[in-house]
């Protein structure tokens, strides 16, 4: 198993190509949609990268695995399969608790809250086989419901549950998020993996101005994660998450992210001007 990482500085999101050098299967997770919020304009840098990477060494790229619906980033799921059109889209079933509560946040009535905007939703424990690659799910909500992580070998992709131990675990306070079942899913599941397992992380924030960095292990997070260690205790973890996340503010994409993501990557129809719009909220 080989792994490409393309890093989106401005999110500070971590997409990997995790690939087969035999027999070239390949899958991608977490892929951005390059968005700039001051116009309101996309564009397909990250995409044509991953394009011509995948082309370069001639992967059969097969699937698209969302860690969750991300709040940060936009997707460039849809726009991947438009390019690929055999690519499937997979995140967790428990996306559809997450359309349900964001459909009325942003009064979507035509969004469907079936997760039927996804080729596939993954239940916790099966594993899928994505050509010779062999990926393990493990929801690990917390963060939002229908948060996973993906164990291939000895490699754990985390998304935005478990970060560097330097900065620790994701935020909870987003609609549905928990964290009460974040510690559950660290503490009960991702810790009870064997130490040597590497995890790969969904962003790096490189706290104090040092190197990106998007590797460690449960050995190591275990010991030295910042916020939760394998001694923290659940009430210790849930009084500092959520005394932690009433000081921080919503993610600068946050009204944009969500409602694309929520419907697989996918933007509302054109109106008759030729234009997209998305809804913001306004809260007077």
């Amino acid at each position: 198993m080989k792994i490409e990482i393309f890093y989106d500085q401005a999110t500070f999101t971590l997409t990997y190509m995790v690939y087969d050098q035999e027999t070239k299967d390949a899958f991608i997770i977490d892929p951005v949609l390059n968005y700039d919020a001051a116009s309101s304009s996309v564009s397909y840098d990250q995409i044509e990268d991953i394009e011509r990477f995948v082309k370069e060494n001639k992967l059969n790229l097969k699937y698209v695995l969302e860690t969750h619906a991300h709040a940060d980033h936009l997707s460039s799921s849809h726009e991947m399969k438009l390019r690929f059109p055999e690519l499937k889209i997979a995140i967790s079933e428990h996306i559809t608790q997450v359309q349900d509560v964001f459909k009325g946040v942003f009064n979507i009535n035509n969004l469907k809250t079936d997760g039927s905007q996804f080729d596939l939703l993954f239940k916790d424990g099966e594993t899928i086989n994505i050509g010779s690659l062999e990926v393990k799910i493990i929801n690990t909500p917390g963060h939002t419901p229908a948060c996973a992580s993906f164990l291939i070998e000895d490699t754990l992709f985390t998304g935005d549950t478990l970060f560097m131990p330097d900065y620790g675990t994701g935020r909870c306070d987003f609609p549905a998020g928990s964290a009460d079942d974040l510690y559950n899913s660290v503490a009960n599941k991702i810790y009870k993996l064997s130490d040597s397992t590497k995890i790969y992380v969904g962003h790096d924030y490189q706290p104090d101005g040092r190197e990106l960095m998007w590797q460690s292990t449960i050995g190591e997070s275990k010991e030295k994660n910042i916020q939760l260690t394998a001694a923290t205790t659940k009430e210790e973890y849930i009084k500092f998450r959520n005394d932690r996340d009433a000081t921080l503010n919503p993610p600068k994409l946050l009204l944009q992210s969500v409602q694309v993501n929520i419907n697989a990557g996918i933007f509302p129809d054109s109106e008759e001007n030729g234009i997209r719009y998305l809804k913001i909220p306004v809260r007077m």
